[in-house]
C-alpha cells in the first residue's frame, strides 16, 4: 500500500485541529434544537406544515431574478408603486385567484363598490361577477 505524502498529511491536521474547536459550537447548536424541540417537530402533527421553505422560494424567484430590472423604476415612488403592484399579484396567486382577471375585475368594480365593504375585494373574498364565470 502506498505511503501517504506528506502534502495529505498538511491538509488532515488542520481539519482535525479544527473539529476540536467545533465540538463547542455543535454543543451549543444541540442544546438550541433541543430547548426547541416542539417547534422543530411541529410537522410530525400538523401536515400541511412543510419541511422546506422551497415553496417560498420559488415565490422570491421572479422577485429575485427581476432584482436589477426593479432599479430602474423611475423614481422611489415609482419603486413603491412597483412593490404594491407585485404585492397584489404575490397575494392573488397565493389565494388561488387569477391576479389578471382580480385586477381587471376590483378595477371595473372599485369606483361603484361601497366604501365599507373594500374588504370584499381583497383575495381572499373576491368572486368574480356573472360575465367573468360564464368567459
Amino acid at each position: 500500500m502506498p505511503e501517504r505524502s506528506n502534502d495529505a498529511r498538511l491538509f488532515t491536521v488542520p481539519a482535525l485541529d479544527d473539529r476540536q474547536d467545533n465540538d463547542r459550537d455543535d454543543e451549543a447548536d444541540c442544546g438550541y434544537t433541543l430547548k426547541r424541540v416542539d417547534v422543530f417537530t411541529r410537522f410530525l402533527h400538523d401536515g400541511r406544515i412543510c419541511l422546506s421553505n422551497n415553496a417560498a422560494e420559488r415565490a422570491l424567484r421572479g422577485i429575485a431574478l427581476g432584482r436589477k430590472s426593479w432599479l430602474f423604476a423611475g423614481s422611489y415612488r415609482g419603486g413603491e408603486r412597483a412593490a404594491v403592484i407585485l404585492t397584489l399579484i404575490q397575494t392573488a396567486k397565493l389565494n388561488d385567484v387569477d391576479p389578471q382577471a382580480w385586477l381587471a375585475d376590483v378595477l371595473a368594480r372599485i369606483a361603484d363598490h361601497k366604501i365599507n365593504d373594500l374588504a370584499g375585494l381583497l383575495p381572499w373574498h373576491w368572486r368574480p361577477t356573472r360575465i367573468e364565470r360564464t368567459a
